[in-house]
């Protein structure tokens, strides 16, 4: 009896235990992943867990504890806490946040540079950015050697990087010659030509002037055009050459000095070209086989201009605008004006024309209201820029009170001459004009004179200067 009693405690203290040990027995946890590294900046996402006890899955009861920084390195805790039974069971991930960017360095100016042979390479400048540190440039080492320029840099992680830029020592460009004054120069028969100078520079060697050599001479007492060149060679034996070129021509006869020219007439055309008008006039002096002058504008086709010139007509300059205030403003403004007329006809004929007729002529009293003098000024300054300027002794008074074609053809016909160059004025945008052309070159022939179109060799027919 006493035994038994003593078996059935036994039993008892056993069952006791074995229910205390399955009270306190700890649940599985099971961290998917376990522990976890990651790159500075990436945010940390839950990789899953199970946590179970017996079988029953307790997962959804697990509180979550966590102090991740993903902008700072370092190794973090992330705390998983189960409650059961009033017990508290954990269980730890480690997620470590490491940085394995390397820094970059950015160079200032290109990474090949040419620099020139006795030269030595200043540095350009560079950058260096870390992910993590930030702005670190100042613990960029550089070493130059070799035609070679490294720059490396460590961050505070180890990671390292390294970039080179390579400095190549040649000289492939050229030097450079600047004249003085014109390029193309125009100078009279019998006066002295000096020159008017010139500078050389090299991209390596600074100036160069002293190196310039000089080649070819002008004929003073001879017309022509002449070649001036210039020529000049750095150290490494880069060449460059230009050229200026004199044109040496008879200084021009005004009026009617040159008895050759008496009873010539010179038809000339102003203000055109002008489509309904100049193509027909242009038939008539083809029908007539006459030449004649047209100084054109800015205004009317470009085809009437080409045309003008294939059928040997002298194409000359009146001025782009033939706008008064816009002409004689200043000197420089009438130039303007007349290079854009003058760039015009270059374009479209290949060849460029320096003969010119002054809007209103050079005797013109319209420019003294927008600039005082200025016709004194450029009668003499066109001359030494080698520009031909024509008057006219006969006006057909076509832009005038002509409106007739009998008007037009009596005010030319009775002023005609023998004893002269007649330099007729007409446009050929006027209607009474091209009606009344035939029949003034009718009796130009018929009354013995000759037609000629103006050039560089004409002499100029010019009126006194009023302003």
């Amino acid at each position: 009896m006493k035994k038994k009693y003593v078996i059935g405690i036994i039993i008892i203290i056993i069952l006791l235990i074995s229910s205390a040990t399955l009270f306190f027995w700890p649940p599985s946890f099971k961290l998917k992943g376990n522990n976890i590294t990651l790159k500075y900046g990436q945010d940390y996402k839950e990789p899953g867990y199970t946590v179970t006890k017996f079988g029953k899955d307790y997962s959804k009861k697990v509180k979550i504890k966590d102090k991740i920084n993903p902008k700072k390195l370092g190794t973090y805790e992330i705390i998983y806490e189960l409650k059961l039974h009033g017990i508290t069971y954990k269980q730890i991930r480690k997620v470590t946040i490491t940085d394995k960017e390397k820094p970059k360095i950015t160079l200032n100016g290109n990474q090949n540079i040419t620099i020139c042979p006795n030269a030595n390479y200043t540095e350009d400048g560079y950058t260096a950015i870390d992910n993590y540190d930030g702005d670190i440039t100042d613990k960029v080492q550089v070493k130059n050697e070799n035609n070679k320029v490294t720059y490396q840099v460590t961050d505070s992680s180890g990671n390292t990087a390294k970039i080179t830029r390579t400095i190549t020592k040649e000289d492939k460009t050229k030097p450079s010659i600047t004249l003085k004054g014109n390029q193309n120069q125009t100078i009279y028969l019998g006066t002295s030509w000096q020159e008017p100078g010139y500078t050389a520079s090299d991209n390596c060697e600074g100036d160069i002037t002293n190196k310039v050599v000089v080649t070819g001479s002008v004929n003073i007492k001879k017309t022509g055009s002449y070649k001036i060149t210039y020529t000049v060679k750095d150290n490494i034996g880069n060449s460059f050459e230009t050229y200026r070129i004199i044109k040496v021509i008879n200084k021009p006869v005004t009026n009617n000095t040159n008895t050759n020219a008496k009873g010539v007439i010179y038809l000339t055309f102003d203000d055109g070209p002008n489509e309904g008008t100049t193509n027909v006039i242009l038939d008539i002096l083809k029908k007539e086989n006459v030449k004649a002058t047209f100084f054109v504008t800015n205004k009317g086709p470009d085809y009437l201009i080409k045309r003008e010139y294939d059928e040997g007509h002298t194409v000359a300059l009146h001025t782009a605008s033939h706008d008064y205030a816009t002409v004689y403003k200043s000197v420089d403004s009438y130039y303007n004006d007349l290079t854009q007329v003058q760039n015009r006809v270059k374009r479209i004929t290949k060849t460029e024309s320096k003969i010119i007729r002054f809007p209103g002529g050079s005797s013109n009293t319209v420019s003294k209201k927008y600039s005082k003098g200025i016709m004194t000024t450029l009668t003499k300054d066109v001359l030494s820029k080698g520009y031909h300027y024509f008057d006219w002794n006969i006006d057909s008074d076509d832009a005038g009170s002509a409106k007739s074609s009998s008007a037009v053809y009596n005010n030319v016909v009775r002023n005609l001459s023998k004893n002269k160059a007649n330099i007729v004025l007409m446009h050929d945008i006027k209607t009474p004009t091209k009606d009344a052309l035939t029949s003034i070159i009718k009796f130009g022939k018929n009354n013995g004179y000759t037609f000629a179109k103006i050039t560089m060799d004409t002499p100029m027919v010019t009126h006194k200067v009023n302003n």
